[in-house]
């Protein structure tokens, strides 16, 4: 029976392809037909030669993705193997010989994980795209990433970042302030963004010229955006008629980004959230793409996945009143 061992740099390495997860081994046996060994720094594969070519192929995707600074997570793991499964190795292959990196004045960003690659390739790509799942699988941050690495490129004229004022109710007149510094409190994640990019130095000279643009929500009727980068936060927390004007501002050159996390809507429970029906109504339209992150996914303390893991099974046996 054929049979190849496949070395890599150390053990700790070898571990971290399969997140450290025997189990993970096992649903390759099981999926791909072979058999396999992991012993310090080595996998060992047997089976057909077919199913051995698989499974090799299936690690070094694994490696090659390591070895360009991606953390190998649990879904990053299944994603991958689903699409070794269903024969769509070389799609894959390609992607991993092009590394994503972003570089700004203050940083270069690095996707974290395959799922995040996947998106920015996805935001590059269509023009109109969705990033929904939980809090720490870097949406925003990467949506705000690819705007400014846009507007650096002079692909776009400006960026505008909005979301709903939820807390207060959109009705921003009665905070003291200018139009800035009534929003700032609600755009306070795409702020930290820009300033981790861009410096704050670089983000108030964008802001000052009007190249950077903020706006909540309500104050974007009426308006056709071109050559324009729009990042829609929070979008759980509009409402349908919100989400179909926003959608409609789109405008020649412009790119539009909307992120959001259908677990944490705000809006009062007889209010139905725009975002859990815009996935719905243009799921078929195939130049939109529908992104969708899992607590896998989650990038920030690993208590956090086990976090929203639980809540999710607490909620979903309709034991939260």
């Amino acid at each position: 029976m054929p049979e190849t061992t496949l070395h890599f740099p150390t053990p700790r390495i070898t571990s971290q392809l399969y997140c450290g997860n025997i189990e993970h081994l096992r649903e390759v046996e099981k999926r791909l037909g072979v058999e396999l060994v992991s012993r310090d720094d080595w996998i060992q594969i047997s089976g057909s030669e077919d199913q051995v070519g698989q499974a090799e192929l299936f690690f070094q995707l694994l490696e090659k993705a390591r070895s360009q600074g991606l953390a190998v997570r649990k879904s990053d793991f299944f994603a991958l193997l689903q699409q070794v499964v269903k024969g769509q190795s070389e799609a894959l292959a390609d992607l991993m010989e092009n590394p994503l990196i972003l570089k700004f004045p203050k940083r270069k960003i690095i996707p974290k994980t395959l799922n995040q690659k996947r998106y920015l390739e996805a935001i590059f790509q269509k023009e109109v795209v969705f990033g929904i799942g939980p809090a720490g699988t870097g949406k925003t941050y990467l949506a705000m990433a690819a705007a400014i690495d846009a507007l650096l490129k002079g692909s776009i004229e400006r960026i505008i970042l909005t979301r709903p004022a939820v807390e207060a109710g959109e009705a921003l007149g009665f905070l003291p302030g200018d139009l800035r510094e009534k929003i700032t409190p609600y755009l306070r994640p795409l702020y930290d963004a820009m300033h981790d990019m861009l410096g704050k130095e670089n983000t108030r000279r964008f802001m000052d010229k009007g190249i950077i643009e903020i706006a909540p929500l309500a104050y974007m009727r009426g308006r056709t955006l071109t050559g324009a980068f729009v990042v829609l936060d929070e979008a759980q927390n509009t409402s349908p008629e919100q989400m179909m004007m926003f959608l409609t501002r789109l405008g020649d050159g412009s790119r539009m980004v909307v992120t959001g996390d259908i677990t944490q809507i705000d809006l009062p429970r007889k209010n139905q959230s725009g975002l859990k029906e815009v996935t719905q109504a243009l799921a078929h339209i195939r130049d939109i793409e529908l992104f969708y992150f899992e607590s896998f996914d989650v990038v920030r303390h690993p208590l956090v996945e086990k976090i929203i893991e639980a809540y999710g099974h607490f909620r979903s046996e309709g034991r939260f009143r």
